[in-house]
């Protein structure tokens, strides 16, 4: 792989973004910066991801932190684009923190998720439910404010007429669906394979900004993320979220966490768009699509004080899913089926400011298991 397409990975403006993440070395894992496009091991000043976002001069630090290098970010990403990976490889870039996520958070998921729900997790009848919820709600729901009037007069008027779900509530009522996404340690990064639940036949990954929050509830950076989504088995019952939502390996984030600065701030994340490209391996399949935030329903501030506060606290901080707009319904296997994942799907999330989020899809038992956790990694420190 040449060095311009692994380039495409990186943020646009590379040479000024701060950018921080981690990677597997042969004597475990690393914390690092990039500068200059060159991977430089600040783990002698600081090895935990949490650590460094706690800090009040998180990007002053950033900036003049010495530690080895590890050659070009470039290199990085084709070791990590290598299979099996080669070290030094990405690992994702956050370590103790909670993964958080939040769901329903633009009008199009909202009716992707209502459509999984009354269809019971079978995709054959997606396509006419789909039509029917359109002429029944006869209006752009992305317009609507969540917890508005407006919202409870369309919830009492749905009500009326038996539509009414429990993601309707949690996209037009006045609380935000925030889930726990997965456990720390169990995330994987850019080049890693991502994971299905064996049982799953209909799937499809999700392209999210994630947003690093340290313990004190500020937003200190943002990256991207798969929140790897199984539609029939969420659909059957909301209620099998967890295993819907946490298996091996099925959750991404990455490539590196871009810190705020006076360059990328949070309104470069609500203007931003994100694009998902998925390349079958075996078939040819292609599907492109974007999210655009600005027709996010809830501003991400929104949702951190929603997850954050005096209610719940994360001495650790965490990582926040945003939600996502895209839910593939393009038709693969058969007219009328919608989409689903192939072993092998090839998913890339980007967005200029962050670059690209690069992953393979597999079965989560056919993975690796997840074997490094918290106290594997404090063995390492040692």
């Amino acid at each position: 792989m040449n060095d311009n397409k692994t380039n495409a990975y990186l943020p646009q403006d590379v040479e000024q973004a701060l950018l921080v993440g981690r990677v597997w070395r042969d004597e475990g894992p690393a914390l690092v910066v990039v500068r200059q496009g060159e991977v430089i091991d600040i783990s002698a000043q600081c090895d935990c991801m949490a650590d460094l976002l706690d800090r009040d001069d998180a990007a002053d630090f950033v900036r003049r932190a010495e530690g080895e290098s590890l050659g070009p970010a470039t290199a990085l990403l084709q070791n990590s684009l290598a299979e099996p990976q080669i070290t030094p490889y990405l690992l994702a870039p956050c370590d103790v923190q909670a993964i958080k996520a939040c769901g329903v958070t633009f009008a199009v998921s909202l009716l992707e998720r209502v459509i999984e729900e009354q269809a019971g997790g079978d995709a054959a009848k997606a396509s006419q439910l789909r039509s029917e919820l359109n002429e029944m709600i006869g209006q752009d729901l992305s317009r609507i404010a969540p917890g508005s009037d407006e919202a409870m007069a369309l919830k009492a008027a749905l009500q009326a007429r038996g539509a009414w779900s429990q993601y309707m509530e949690v996209g037009l009522g006045p609380d935000a669906e925030v889930f726990t996404k997965a456990q720390p340690f169990s995330s994987v990064g850019f080049g890693a394979r991502v994971g299905l639940h064996p049982a799953s036949e209909w799937n499809n990954p999700e392209p999210e900004i994630v947003l690093a929050v340290d313990a004190k509830g500020h937003a200190k950076g943002a990256t991207l993320g798969n929140d790897v989504n199984l539609r029939d088995i969420e659909g059957r019952s909301a209620l099998l979220l967890g295993k819907a939502k946490d298996n091996n390996a099925s959750c991404a984030i990455g490539p590196f966490i871009r810190l705020f600065d006076e360059r990328f701030t949070l309104d470069s994340v609500r203007q931003a768009h994100v694009t998902l490209r998925i390349e079958g391996k075996d078939d040819g399949f292609l599907l492109e699509g974007e999210s655009d935030m600005r027709e996010i329903s809830r501003d991400p501030l929104d949702l951190v004080r929603q997850t954050v506060g005096a209610h719940h606290q994360y001495p650790d901080g965490f990582m926040l899913f945003l939600g996502t707009m895209f839910s593939p319904i393009q038709d693969r296997d058969g007219e009328g089926q919608g989409f689903t994942h192939h072993i092998g799907d090839s998913v890339t999330i980007a967005t200029p400011a962050l670059g690209a989020l690069v992953n393979r899809v597999d079965r989560s038992d056919k993975l690796p298991p997840w074997t490094f956790g918290i106290r594997q990694w404090r063995a390492h420190r040692r």
